[in-house]
């Protein structure tokens, strides 16, 4: 677990970085097609800011997904130490969980449910009471349920026509690239803290001092 949680971090801080620089280039594109009304614009500049989307858009696609399975496989796996540390079988196996975060409505809840079942056995809380999720795992809760509605009115609105249709879904892309972005940093605190939790990392033990050689002294 703790070595997929290594992995999961800089991939996921990548994908924020990426979806944050694609959501820039979204909204120079909306500024080119608002100065568009009014006035002609240069070639290259819509050409730019044309490949800075695409690209953009198709590298962050591609990272978001690996960082998501293996957030997914770090899940699963702090799932099932969770469960081992209450004493408990756990409430979904693995392949339930991943099932889960592929089936759209299920992926609005279980997610979300899992971690906050996960942080409960964590700090050792009453496996027989209801989870109360922390802030943290509310938080990530609710930016996750709002990425995914504005990632399924995005791809519904790209099946409109007209130019106000078009502005509109950039400002759209705006907005789902930056709810992405904070969901992928959540995400980080989340790992890390319920990592923390589950295999806390131990102190070393000092180095043995031993005695060899006081200078000065006459050998006996």
């Amino acid at each position: 677990m703790r070595a997929l949680a290594a992995v999961a971090v800089p991939l996921l801080g990548l994908t924020a970085a990426l979806v944050l620089l694609t959501a820039g280039a979204e909204a120079w594109r909306y500024a080119l097609l608002l100065d568009s009304r009014t006035d002609a614009v240069p070639a290259g500049p819509l050409h730019a800011s044309d490949a800075l989307v695409v690209t953009g858009g198709v590298v962050s696609l591609l990272f978001s997904g690996l960082a998501g399975a293996v957030t997914v496989g770090w899940l699963v796996h702090a799932n099932a130490a969770a469960a081992q540390a209450a004493a408990v079988t756990p409430a979904r196996s693995g392949w339930r969980l991943v099932v889960a975060v592929l089936v759209p409505g299920l992926n609005l809840v279980v997610p979300g449910a899992a971690l906050a079942e996960v942080e409960h056995a964590a700090l050792g809380q009453d496996p027989n009471r209801r989870p109360h999720p922390s802030r943290l795992v509310i938080g990530w809760w609710v930016i996750w349920v709002v990425g995914l509605v504005l990632t399924g009115t995005a791809a519904l609105w790209n099946l409109r026509g007209g130019v106000q249709a078009r502005a509109d879904g950039v400002l759209l892309h705006v907005a789902t690239d930056l709810v992405a972005g904070v969901v992928a940093i959540t995400t980080i605190m989340v790992v890390r803290r319920l990592t923390r939790l589950l295999s806390p990392v131990r102190p070393t033990a000092a180095p043995r001092m031993v005695v060899v050689r006081v200078p000065g002294a006459t050998p006996s």
